[in-house]
């Protein structure tokens, strides 16, 4: 791998895949994980909070729903303010709503305020997710998907890092201290990495997608046809993608094996998925957005089917290792998509839109699994509506794919 040296503060112009390039990204990485603790202290804290408000366990999980929700919306609203105004501000904003939403919630007085203030944190969690990879696509040309991968790894790093940090504060200083740290902290730490960001990225510039290179895909689909299909076909990826990931805990607590076993193969899931997102980033410089999106649908629809034939403790590890390997970086491939095919001044709106029917996607694929198995008494059914749902992506993209090759051949 190549990378330029120029790295001079005074240089002119900015060079795409350059030295300065890679340090953006680092720093941005260091923003993401930082930024996603709101997707995962929640559901670390809910026993704990259920139990001091002596709430319904359904009560309190609408915590998580309005981070969710807060999560996709915001996706949206950041994207368009960075769009606008650059990524700085949007993160910039994301960090004082970050804070207050923390603190607000560690400081709740009744179980209602903790939940409402979780949308605040879901929507300040998005500014460090789609918008940022948005961001990192206009630093490289050579290895753009790669650092598009690298960018969506930092919540998937945060997956990982901070749910035990979380259970230690909460054990050691209680939730509300632990929520209020996390507040003060996030918002330090992420000021100080924003102002090292806004130090690389340099002061003649306010937006970087002004001298981004341009799209190199056309399918012939006006933005808003295209980001619509790209938002079913994310809305049916995730739906697939869901059913393991919020149910296996759940599964093999049925199954007998307990739900530590399930706990287990979660966090195995997500971390082969950091590896399948930044393997996508190398695959989709060498074959494109499309193909590395087609193989990630097809790779996980085989997982999903393994779910349905074997079930032993030892299959459903190795399955679910597998999921996570092929699931991974799918969501960075729609990313990598609108940033090929579409204009770079719309992409971190585009990618808003596309992400934020993701979040539908994972959160109505969540609940219609567990309708399935009420339904049915099995998860058998369930997994067969993932593998449906999952038909559907591949489906779509294969549609884009013979378009473009219709367009290369007339070209």
């Amino acid at each position: 791998m190549e990378i330029s040296s120029q790295f001079s503060p005074e240089s002119a112009s900015f060079v795409p895949d350059s030295r300065r390039a890679w340090l953006r990204l680092a720093v941005a990485v260091v923003i993401g994980s930082l930024g996603s603790v709101g997707m995962w202290s929640v559901v670390v804290a809910l026993p704990v909070v259920q139990t001091d408000f002596g709430a319904t366990r359904g009560t309190v999980s609408l915590a998580f729903t309005l981070v969710m929700l807060g999560f996709g919306l915001g996706q949206v609203i950041t994207g368009k303010i960075s769009d606008r105004y650059g990524i700085v501000t949007a993160i910039g904003a994301g960090i004082g709503i970050l804070g207050l939403g923390y603190i607000g919630a560690g400081y709740a007085p009744v179980v209602w305020a903790f939940i409402l203030f979780h949308f605040a944190i879901g929507l300040s969690s998005a500014a460090t997710f789609g918008p940022l990879m948005a961001e990192a696509s206009h630093w490289f040309e050579r290895y753009r998907g790669l650092a598009v991968a690298i960018a969506a790894s930092g919540n998937y790093i945060g997956g990982t890092v901070w749910p035990p940090i979380v259970n230690w504060g909460i054990q050691s200083v209680g939730w509300r201290t632990t929520h209020i740290a996390i507040g003060i902290f996030t918002a330090v730490a992420m000021a100080v990495s924003l102002v090292v960001l806004r130090m690389l990225m340099g002061a003649a510039s306010r937006r970087s997608h002004v001298n981004a290179a341009a799209p190199r895909v056309n399918l012939r689909l006006s933005t808003n046809a295209l980001t619509a299909i790209l938002a079913l076909a994310s809305i049916s990826c995730c739906v697939a993608m869901s059913m393991p990931q919020v149910h296996i805990v759940a599964y093999c607590g049925d199954l007998g094996y307990g739900v530590a076993r399930g706990a287990e193969m979660l966090s195995l899931m997500l971390g082969f998925g950091i590896i399948s997102r930044i393997g996508s980033g190398f695959l989709a410089d060498k074959i494109g957005g499309l193909r590395t999106l087609l193989l990630g649908a097809v790779a996980q629809g085989t997982a999903l089917l393994f779910y349905l034939f074997f079930d032993s403790l030892t299959s459903l590890y190795i399955i679910s290792a597998m999921f996570g390997l092929f699931q991974g970086g799918i969501v960075p491939s729609y990313a990598i998509i609108v940033r090929e095919a579409m204009p770079a001044a719309e992409a971190a709106t585009r990618i808003g839109i596309v992400i934020f029917a993701s979040v539908f996607g994972m959160s109505f694929g969540g609940w219609i699994s567990g309708v399935i198995f009420d339904a049915t008494g099995s998860y058998a059914a369930a997994f067969a509506n993932g593998l449906a749902w999952n038909g559907l992506n591949v489906a779509i993209v294969v549609l884009l794919m013979l378009r473009a090759r219709q367009r290369l051949a007339m070209a």
